[in-house]
Order: structure tokens, then C-alpha cells, then sequence
């Protein structure tokens, strides 16, 4: 039999098929090729800086590729990307479906971190001179350090304080009996003291009995105390004054626990040594290092911080990473085994800042909100009650929260509209609100809206403005 030829009508339109062949399928919608765009969460700021990219590309893509113009790239429709190096990045967008593909592109501008001059502020416990302010009386309200207001960034250690003025200068105070003050002594100092005569430092930060700080020139210097390696020079002697870790000039940020140190290259590389029995060095051993050892192999580290057993650190992606000791949940990983190797906080990527405690963590997102997990006996995570918590919960529902410092077991955070805001124990008026009552909700410190930047120490606050 030959074919037989049919006339099928479909929406009007005749189509002519054969019965061998079978009915041909209708024609589908066209498939035009998109129109790339993109909205963003806002176009400057100052790193480590948060972005969220929004896709608003017509004609229905099916996939997406962005160029966020720092070498980092990412599928993902709506990404969140975090800047750790200041520049002018070219962020692309590049569109597909089958019909082709179109690319959009924005400029996001990073600066460098702000520099704001202000006075230093302290407060709490004070029986080493660690406030600052020449006494060893305890403080219930801020004290200023001083009467000078050219100070850019202050850093908390166990029982002392350290902090790096706009002309560069280096400066520390309280406790030294193991020279964590780094000028060459072992006296304590209950007002500031110079760290040699340098005018190059950018950022420091305190440990339990060491310090370490980083120069403009990117170079790194650890001084203190030094049994379990965690001034990274190869020993484990302790140094009076600063001491040059290696030779490179690529650090660009630093975080000391009370036995380890962790730290940032510009590179995006992740590196730590000091004390490692619970896994705090992320380097998926329990052995301890007195030489930085990489933690894994990526380079897309945007900034870290270290509790006293645990280390926490934020991707560029806006993913949050926490390893080490997670006994009360620390780790924020909804279990309470110590991890050695990085593990990441939930799925979300919209993470822009951590911060640690003794034994807890606290973390601002890009949208703002803030977000803690851990230990709570004394309402230090801030949500109300005094139950640990091993997932992150958030610190009320305000979303303009910019900054997150910890300290022993309290927690102090400067808002957008610059107040200070703190949490949790107040036995030595650590909270700095004029009395020494817990708090399991934050509290204002006075009602200043100049607050530039918090510190925790270990029963002490200190604070720029």
C-alpha cells in the first residue's frame, strides 16, 4: 500500500503528514534570545563587602554565568559575592537559553576599610590596666583612653588591648607578663605604650598572651607568648617584641585565639599555626604548628576570626566555614563534634562578617540581620534565653547590624546608625551599661549614634568613636 498523505488542522493552520511518518508535533513558542540584566545590593562599600547580585534578565534564561571581575565566577541565578580586596571590579552576567546568550555588565566600587579617627572607649574588667585609662578600676560605663582622637582600629586580648593610630603607630596595654604588649618588656601597662617607633602598622589583633599585626606593607609580626607555636616563626619561644614571619608581603588580615592565629592573604589563602589539639587549624590534623600551614587549597577566603578553640572564616561566595572545638555547638553546624577540616555553616551564601567568642560565634549577614550560635549560660547569644544553641539563631528581627565583635562570654555589635549595643555576662561592667547585671538581649551602651568599631576582650570591651 503507498502513502497515504492527511490534512490535519492545528489552530487553523493545515499541516500535511503521512500516516507512516506519524502527526508531526505543533510548532512551540518561539525561543528568543535573553536580555541580560542585573540589579545589585548596592554599588560601594568597604571590604570585607557583602553584594547581592539579583537577576532580572527577560526571555527566560535557562543559565546563567557571572564574573564578579575579581577571578571569581559563579552559576548560581541570584549570587551573593563578598569583596576582600579594595579595587573597581567590571561584574559581568551572562545570559543563556537555547536561542543564544547576551551579557550585562555593572562596576562595583570597594574601598579600602574606612578609616574613621575617633577617640578609644573602654570598659569592664580592669585589674591589669587593660582599660587603658591609667587605673586598674574596674569600669561599668565607657572610659576614653586618653583624650587623643586620632586612633583607627582597637583590638581586645585576653588582658590587654591594642591599637593602631592614623599615623600607623602601633600602641598596647595591661596585661605583659608574657611581653604581649611587644615593647620589650614583661611590665604591665595600665596607659598606652608605642610598639617600637614604626609608622607602617594597618591592623592588629590580641590573643590570650600574644599579639599579632599586620604593616602596610603586608608584611606580618607575632610577639608574646609562644609554647604552643602560635606566633608562627618556626620556635616556640616567646618574644618580647615583634617578631617578622617569613618573608612574604601578601597578609592582609588577622584574627589570634588564645593559643592559635589565623590569617588572610591577598591571594584569598587561608593559613593558621599556634595550638591544635581540637582541630582549631582547620588543617584536618590535631597536631600543633609553629609555622602557617594552608588550610585546604582555595583561595577565595574573605575574612576570618578565632574563638579560643574553634576558628570561623567567610568566603568571597558569602559562605560561612567554622572548624575546631564544637563541644556546646560552636561550629554552628547543628552538631557537637570538633571538626579538623573546614565545615560550612547551613547552605546560605549571604554571610559578610564573623566574629568569636570563648565558646560561641556571632555573624552579621549582607542583609544586615545578625546571627549567633554556642554556648549561652549567660545570655551572651543574645536571643533572650540562656539555652545553647548549635545552629545559628537570629538576635531579634532588626536588619542594621554592622559590625559583631565577642568577647569571653559577652557580645558587642555597632549598628548601622552607628550605636553600640552589647550582650551577656556583665560581671565587670564589660557591657558598659552603667551596671554589672547579665543581659540576654541586647542592651545600648549610653545613647550615642558615633560608634565606629567594637572589640571583646576577655572581660572587657573596647570601642572606637
Amino acid at each position: 500500500m503507498g502513502l497515504i498523505l492527511q490534512n490535519i488542522t492545528v489552530s487553523g493552520k493545515i499541516i500535511c503528514t503521512t500516516e507512516g511518518a506519524g502527526i508531526a508535533t505543533p510548532p512551540g513558542p518561539t525561543v528568543v534570545v535573553p536580555v541580560a540584566s542585573f540589579t545589585k545590593s548596592t554599588g560601594t562599600g568597604d571590604v570585607p563587602f557583602g553584594v547581592t547580585f539579583t537577576d532580572t534578565s527577560t526571555n527566560t534564561p535557562t543559565s546563567w554565568l557571572w564574573d564578579f571581575g575579581d577571578g571569581i565566577n559563579s552559576t548560581d541565578q541570584n549570587p551573593v559575592h563578598t569583596y576582600s580586596v579594595a579595587g573597581t571590579y567590571n561584574v559581568t552576567l551572562t545570559a543563556t537559553n537555547s536561542a543564544g546568550s547576551n551579557t550585562s555588565a555593572a562596576q562595583v566600587v570597594v574601598a579600602s576599610v574606612m578609616v574613621v579617627a575617633g577617640g578609644v572607649w573602654t570598659c569592664g574588667y580592669n585589674g591589669f590596666g587593660q582599660l587603658g585609662d591609667g587605673t586598674i578600676a574596674n569600669k561599668s560605663s565607657p572610659v576614653q583612653v586618653g583624650s587623643l582622637t586620632n586612633w583607627k582600629q582597637v583590638a581586645g586580648g585576653l588582658l590587654h588591648t591594642a591599637a593602631v593610630k592614623t599615623d600607623g603607630s602601633l600602641w598596647t596595654f595591661g596585661d605583659n607578663r608574657f611581653s604581649q604588649l611587644g615593647d620589650g618588656t614583661v611590665t604591665n601597662k595600665s596607659s598606652p605604650i608605642q610598639v617600637g617607633s614604626l609608622t607602617n602598622w594597618a591592623q592588629v589583633a590580641g590573643g590570650y598572651f600574644h599579639s599579632a599585626a599586620v604593616k602596610t606593607d603586608g608584611s606580618l609580626w607575632t610577639f608574646g607568648y609562644n609554647y604552643y607555636g602560635q606566633l608562627g616563626d618556626g620556635t616556640t619561644t616567646n618574644k618580647s617584641s615583634p617578631v617578622r614571619i617569613g618573608t612574604l608581603t601578601n597578609w592582609s588580615q588577622i584574627a589570634c585565639a588564645s593559643h592559635h592565629t589565623a590569617a588572610v592573604k591577598t591571594d584569598g589563602s587561608l593559613w593558621t599555626f599556634g595550638d591544635n589539639a581540637n582541630g582549631q587549624l582547620g588543617d584536618g590534623t590535631i597536631t600543633n604548628k609553629s609555622s602557617p600551614v594552608q588550610v585546604g587549597t582555595l583561595t577565595n577566603w574573605a575574612q576570618v576570626a578565632a574563638g579560643v578553640i574553634h576558628t570561623a572564616a567567610v568566603k568571597t561566595d558569602g559562605s560561612l566555614w567554622t572548624f575546631g572545638r564544637n563541644n556546646i555547638g560552636q561550629l554552628g553546624d547543628g552538631t557537637t563534634t570538633n571538626k579538623s577540616s573546614p565545615v560550612q555553616v547551613g547552605s546560605l551564601t549571604n554571610w559578610a562578617q564573623v566574629a568569636c567568642g570563648y565558646l560561641h560565634t556571632a555573624a552579621v549577614k549582607t542583609d544586615g540581620s545578625l546571627w549567633t550560635f554556642g554556648y549561652n549560660i549567660f545570655g551572651h547569644l543574645g536571643d533572650g534565653t540562656t539555652a545553647d544553641k548549635s545552629s545559628p539563631v537570629q538576635v531579634g528581627s532588626l536588619t542594621n547590624w554592622k559590625q559583631v565583635a565577642g568577647g569571653q562570654y559577652h557580645t558587642a555589635a555597632v549598628k548601622t546608625d552607628g550605636s553600640l549595643w552589647t550582650f551577656g555576662r556583665n560581671n565587670s561592667g564589660q557591657l558598659g551599661d552603667g551596671t554589672t547585671t547579665n543581659k540576654s538581649s541586647p542592651v545600648q551602651v549610653g545613647s550615642l549614634t558615633n560608634w565606629a568599631q567594637v572589640a571583646g576582650g576577655y572581660w572587657h570591651t573596647a570601642a572606637l568613636r
